[in-house]
């Protein structure tokens, strides 16, 4: 029973599935901020984008 327990102990493979796991939580946590701080400055530009082609095509087509 103790040499099980010492085996236990001594095993690290959960600890690295554990650490991947937190490494991955945190990159989700700070790609979820900078859509946060920059999805309105990002709308706004593919509006503006979207105006621009818009009227270019306009003009190009005559209207």
């Amino acid at each position: 029973m103790q040499s099980k327990i010492k085996q236990f102990l001594i095993d690290e493979s959960g600890a690295t599935a554990i650490e991947y796991g937190l490494i991955a939580g945190l990159i989700a946590v700070a790609l979820i901020g900078a859509f946060a701080a920059f999805g309105t400055g990002m709308i706004n530009m593919f509006a503006y984008v979207e105006s621009s082609t818009t009227d270019a095509m306009a003009a190009a087509n005559g209207g």
